[in-house]
């Protein structure tokens, strides 16, 4: 529809709707205004170019977290066994920081960098969701971007 027409289609339903008892596009689109979602970024500790997490709407997309003492970008351990458990105590430091729970986490998506440690993984992540589980994805990579980091997780919630 060429933008001429489309106008011209508009100014005649903003006449005609009313006629109809439609609602006029100009109160959807304010009512629509006022309940669209926000969106709010939650910085981290460490001062990094992406957030720990943005909220939006209900929901809260939080960053990947790796094995990393708290407040540094040192490896806690090179141990993967040390190293999951430090990484799943960040991912829930990031979540409640966030203003949610590991109880409401929705989706994880989880990268190794050995398929070996899989089941270590497996036993691990199910002591930090013992009731409910999230979905999960967890994918085989390579290496990851921070030099020594073995597994990094990052997940999707909901806040309370």
């Amino acid at each position: 529809m060429a933008t001429e027409s489309r106008r011209a289609f508009l100014g005649k339903m903003s006449v005609t709707a009313p006629a109809l008892g439609l609602v006029g596009a100009a109160a959807v689109t304010a009512e629509a205004a006022e309940s669209a979602p926000t969106r709010r970024a939650i910085r981290g500790a460490v001062p990094l170019p992406f957030s720990r997490g943005v909220a939006f709407g209900n929901l809260v997309y939080v960053s990947g977290v790796v094995g990393n003492k708290p407040g540094s970008l040192q490896m806690a351990s090179a141990s993967f066994t040390a190293q999951c458990r430090q990484t799943m105590d960040n991912l829930k430091a990031s979540v409640e920081a966030c203003g949610s729970t590991m109880s409401n986490v929705i989706k994880c998506t989880c990268f190794l960098t050995q398929a070996g440690d899989f089941a270590a993984f497996n036993k691990l992540f199910a002591s930090y969701f013992p009731d409910s589980p999230p979905a999960r994805s967890t994918v085989v990579v390579k290496e990851l971007v921070v030099e020594g980091a073995n597994i990094e997780i990052d997940c999707v919630t909901c806040l309370t």
